[in-house]
């Protein structure tokens, strides 16, 4: 089967929480004919929307794990990632981004750009994925799409041009004026599935005439045919603009922006169409590889079927029968029962069964072409590897995972639940990235680490409920970092008599403040004071001092070791003993460079009605806040400022309460700045407590 790359999609809906991207998938769903009656997210029919297939997310109404799903719209065969909204679930987003073409970023016409269409959108352009606008609940009281489409020019920089007018709003939506054609466009029939296309109502085309000048000005630029026709006064075809619009858009330079109503039907039919015309196939996008028997130099992916296998794993579940693995193929063709290599680890797996993905259901599938998003089940890996055939060893680059801010201990209540907690704790920690779990060797108590407190009440309630494991859950604790001030000499002899030979090793050299790094080791030995085979011990024994540091006990980050003197002696030196002199240099230097603690800071918006401002405001002063700016948008009002994490545990249930429950708020991570001294010294007392008292 070979099958034509240029009529694949590869798309993502992303957005902030609550506007409406899973909805918009159902109607998606429903119009290529994947599923023939549309349900809701909230799921009070008792059914639930398709791509939430978790109970968790249909009682809470948001998506937690991204679910894929393809369907076929007009000979086009497009396989849509729904990612969730909550910063919490950021792998999600991110991995889905690794792997997409193109993507749609959804936004809500009352709420606009909010903050986590903001993160959504750095993550977009990250991975240079060309985007679509798609301005949804245009029929929500205080609509008004061409504010949103301005707040894209200003809060996110892209050049978004309205390609469509809405024939009225809120309650009166009644269908869309497309500026390419145009045309108006309704929707009939119980769910909007009849387009009817009429000729623009009067009352609205000087308005349609005069935004049809303004997009043609923008879009004009990514083609110089379009220009021409527009210089020479010629007429301007269909054709012309829409290869001028996908130009701007796989250029990353332009964002077409589109309108519509999920909720109520209007407007689906037209974006689907927007995203066979104007985002990238396959072949549209450049992948790059790296040859790992060939020092890592980069190499473009083909996207040819005839060429040998390039897939990458980039999301794994664990499933009824096992472990399911997510892949998306970049060259080649995947078959079922061939080998192929796992080239992280070099380990030839079956492929025993394919399937292509609905949500949670799934259709058997004999073989996979370039450019497709299918899964395989009961093969080994981890989240990010990469499969080949076994004629090349290619990897593709992996992406981005942030480091984890808030830990929990957690202790199972018997014995029945410690076995399920582990195997609990072990899926999870395979299958996303950013959940860590460890046991903490001093008070052996297991820990696990993740991006918020949402992101570990789901774990946890999802152990509860899929492992039976009833779990004790300790006090959110905040992943602290120790660092130092100033420069700092050290020179330390390491010294041990016993029987026979014993251990001798003298380092000395300084440590200095490193920027925006964690460690860096520097070795300025000349003249061979410390022998060449010795100065990686140095280096391992500094790195294992940076694990603990003295003041809470927390890991120790941006540190830049320098040695540039020493001593050895012939029989008594060796690793071990250059390794334990390193750690007593760091020790030594470490005291006399000011060490401080720090603490990750969160970037917080809370979005409620302004006449809770003052209150909002308040509530984010008392917890050692830094507010950057406030924006009005109507009768709404959003706080944005940075606050220390330490301070945000239990926030919500504040704000509900200041705000009668109309208030909400998202954080993401930001920074690790200094933590103030009254606080530090709480800190290094509680710590020295807790040592006392083991």
């Amino acid at each position: 089967m070979n099958k034509d790359l240029n009529k694949v999609r590869n798309i993502g809906i992303s957005a902030h929480i609550d506007s409406g991207k899973t909805t918009l998938t159902e109607r998606i769903l429903f119009y290529t004919d994947r599923i023939h009656a549309i349900h809701e997210v909230r799921g009070k029919d008792g059914v639930g929307a398709t791509m939430d297939s978790m109970e968790l997310e249909k009682e809470r109404g948001i998506t937690i794990q991204s679910a894929a799903t393809y369907c076929n719209w007009k000979g086009i065969d497009i396989n849509i990632i729904d990612t969730p909204g909550h910063v919490d679930f950021t792998v999600e987003v991110e991995r889905a981004l690794r792997v997409l073409d193109g993507a749609v970023l959804i936004l809500c016409s009352v709420g606009g750009v909010q903050s986590q269409s903001i993160t959504v959108d750095r993550q977009m352009t990250r991975y240079n994925v060309p985007r679509i606008a798609f301005i949804n609940k245009c029929d929500r009281t205080g609509a008004n799409p061409a504010r949103v489409a301005q707040q894209l020019r200003d809060k996110l920089n892209l050049n978004a041009v309205m390609i469509q007018l809405p024939i009225g709003l809120e309650s009166d939506l009644e269908g869309m004026v497309d500026l390419v054609t145009m045309k108006a466009i309704y929707f009939d029939g119980d769910q909007g599935e009849e387009i009817r296309i009429e000729d623009i109502p009067a009352n609205m085309q000087d308005e349609a005439d005069e935004k049809r000048e303004e997009m043609l000005d923008a879009v004009s630029m990514f083609s110089d045919e379009l220009m021409e026709a527009m210089l020479e006064e010629e007429e301007i075809t269909e054709e012309l603009v829409n290869e001028a619009i996908r130009n701007g858009t796989l250029a990353l330079e332009l964002a077409p922006v589109m309108i519509g109503s999920a909720y109520k039907n209007k407007g689906v039919q037209p974006l689907l169409d927007a995203v066979e015309k104007y985002l990238p196939s396959p072949t549209d996008v450049e992948n790059i590889a790296l040859d790992l028997d060939n020092d890592e130099k980069e190499i473009a992916v083909s996207n040819d079927v005839n060429d040998p296998l390039v897939a990458l794993a980039f999301k794994l579940e664990d499933g009824r029968y096992g472990q399911l693995t997510y892949v998306r193929t970049y060259q080649g063709e995947l078959k079922k029962g061939e080998f192929i290599v796992n080239c992280r680890t070099g380990k030839k797996v079956k492929v025993g069964r394919l399937v292509r993905m609905h949500s949670n259901e799934m259709e058997e599938i004999d073989h996979a072409g370039s450019g497709d998003i299918i899964a395989l089940f009961g093969v080994d890996c981890a989240s990010g590897d990469t499969f080949c055939h076994s004629s090349i060893n290619w990897s593709m680059s992996s992406m981005h995972v942030p480091t984890p801010v808030i830990s929990l201990a957690i202790a199972p209540v018997d014995n029945k639940s410690q076995a399920n907690m582990s195997k609990a704790l072990n899926r999870f920690s395979k299958e996303d990235p950013t959940f860590k779990t460890f046991v903490d060797h001093e008070t052996s108590e297991t820990i696990i680490s993740g991006m918020g407190e949402l992101h570990l009440e789901v774990y946890i309630e999802r152990m509860k409920r899929e492992y039976q494991a009833d779990v004790e859950v300790g006090v959110p604790r905040v992943a602290y970092r120790e660092t130092i001030t100033q420069k700092a000499d050290f020179n330390y002899t390491h010294k041990k008599q016993t029987g026979g030979s014993g251990q001798f090793g003298r380092v000395g050299g300084y440590m200095e403040p490193l920027e925006d790094e964690e460690y860096e080791f520097v070795d300025d030995i000349v003249g061979g004071s410390i022998p060449r085979e010795f100065i990686g011990a140095c280096d391992k024994g500094f790195k294992m001092s940076l694990e603990k540091g003295v003041l809470t006990g927390a890991p120790i980050t941006g540190v830049r070791c320098v040695v540039n003197d020493g001593a050895s002696h012939s029989v008594d030196s060796s690793d071990m003993a250059f390794q334990q002199a390193a750690k007593g240099a760091f020790r030594e230097g470490y005291k006399k460079a000011k060490p401080v603690i720090m603490e990750p800071i969160m970037k917080v918006a809370v979005e409620g009605p302004s006449e809770f401002q003052g209150a909002i405001m308040g509530s984010l002063n008392q917890r050692r806040g830094v507010i950057v700016g406030t924006f009005e948008e109507g009768n709404y009002t959003v706080v944005e400022a940075e606050m220390p994490l330490s301070e945000m545990f239990g926030y919500s249930t504040t704000l509900r309460s200041l705000t009668q429950g109309k208030a909400e708020f998202t954080m993401e991570f930001a920074t690790y700045k200094q933590v103030p001294k009254s606080i530090s010294e709480e800190l290094i007392k509680e710590y020295e407590d807790s040592r006392k008292n083991d």
